[in-house]
């Protein structure tokens, strides 16, 4: 009888879910909540949940560990091999459409590339993939991306204060004008709408699904890929052929929503070089090393906490055990992002690692996922933050709040990027 897999005991299943599991529930799955992020920040909640992880592999060596809640089967993985593993299998034998995540995702984009299962899902690739190469290979939308940017982060550079609610508010100017085109720079109704749904999708099957506002949402979409001259990825969409299983619009909303984690990982950037300032100079010029940069951030703070796939398949794993189909399969990114015992530069910003190729080897790093599943939007985020932060950096700012993220000291696993503020000025202040 061949043996199984290692499973994890009832007191590994308790630690794990109030130490791994509460904490994101507690700042939310979809949208933020900043009391919750302010929270498991003073608790750093992330730290205890990675040696939660790491006292599993000391014990059990470095299989994966099986977890079972409430009939529900999750295999935790604990080692950078089979993160490349299931990454490199995804659409063979692994799935993006976890269950859990259709949960959350379907209240506001339910029909959208991530949550979508079988064949269904390589006709909505391509679809996807066709849109934005259409873009990357538009010289208009790479200088209406570039425009959008410079004009909108005009207050923030000439203000004297910089707060995380100011910046996102520009932010999200930025990617109204970036998917939906100029004409939608003053529409926050569409961003309230997607944000009243993403506050749902925190609760997943627990919460009902609101679906005239849902239809709301994609109304108003709509309407500006309808324009008589759409902007932005609207202007992609409209010329992309879709099938008929495909709604652009649909497809639009994943696009809407993923830029939001990008304000945050650009915020962090921005007080990782206020406290650096040989870095932040080189970051000025350096237009390679600002991407490595915000790459960096990504690595230390993840704002995808764990990348989660369901098993299609059934599955063998290394000591002959199967693993059935339908079971989830995670991988929890500040574990492996910051892996003190693979990673010599676990726990310092070293944007060199994005240069020279050391991150990019590491699978288990992944802030845009790897495998055939990795975002397509990637570079175009790349290229706002980076547009983004080189106008930023032309000022010189220094963290006036209590962060802990300047050298000599190891950074902490929890970041909160909500109360991080910021004054015009020279000297890298508490940080």
């Amino acid at each position: 009888m061949a043996p199984g897999p290692t499973r994890a005991g009832w007191t590994d299943v308790v630690r794990l879910l109030v130490i791994g599991m509460l904490p994101s529930l507690v700042q939310g799955a979809c949208l933020r909540r900043p009391l919750g992020v302010r929270l498991i920040a003073a608790l750093d909640t992330h730290a205890r949940g990675c040696r939660i992880l790491d006292d599993l592999r000391e014990r059990h060596g470095p299989g994966p560990v099986l977890v079972s809640v409430f009939g529900r089967k999750s295999l935790i993985l604990l080692s950078a091999d089979d993160v490349r593993r299931v990454l490199s299998e995804t659409n063979v034998s692994f799935t993006t459409a976890n269950r859990e995540k259709a949960a959350a995702l379907s209240h506001f984009e339910p029909g959208a590339l991530l949550i979508t299962p079988g064949a269904l899902k390589t006709e909505r690739r391509a679809f996807n993939e066709a849109a934005v190469e259409r873009c990357a290979a538009g010289p208009w939308f790479h200088e209406a991306c570039r425009a959008a940017v410079e004009e909108e982060i005009r207050p923030l550079v000439a203000g004297h204060t910089l707060t995380y609610d100011r910046f996102h508010a520009v932010y999200q100017r930025i990617v109204r004008r970036i998917v939906f085109g100029d004409a939608a720079r003053d529409d926050e109704r569409i961003t309230e709408l997607r944000d009243k749904l993403r506050s749902d999708g925190n609760w997943f099957a627990l919460h009902r699904k609101r679906h005239r506002l849902r239809a709301e949402l994609f109304v108003r979409c709509r309407r500006y890929v309808d324009l008589p001259e759409p902007g932005g990825l609207a202007r992609a969409v409209r010329a992309t052929p879709a099938g008929a299983e495909i709604d652009p619009v649909a497809q639009m909303q994943h696009w809407f929503f993923a830029f939001d984690a990008a304000p945050i990982s650009d915020y962090l950037t921005l007080g990782l070089l206020a406290c650096r300032p040989q870095q932040s100079a080189r970051a000025r010029t350096d237009r390679a090393y600002l991407r490595a940069c915000v790459m960096e951030a990504q690595r230390l703070w993840p704002t995808t906490l764990a990348l989660v796939r369901d098993s299609t398949v059934e599955t063998q794993w290394p000591g002959g055990w199967t693993l059935p189909a339908g079971a989830a399969v995670i991988s929890v990114s500040p574990f492996f992002h910051r892996d003190a015992r693979h990673l010599p530069y676990a726990d310092r910003f070293e944007p060199e690692v994005w240069l020279d190729g050391r991150a990019d080897e590491e699978w288990s790093i992944a802030p845009f996922s790897h495998g055939p599943a990795e975002c397509l939007g990637k570079e175009i985020v790349l290229s706002t933050s980076a547009t983004l932060l080189t106008g930023l950096l032309g000022s010189d700012w220094r963290i006036t709040s209590s962060h802990r993220l300047g050298p000599g000291r190891p950074l902490p696993r929890t970041a909160d990027h909500t109360s991080l503020r910021f004054a015009a000025g020279r000297g890298a202040g508490p940080g």
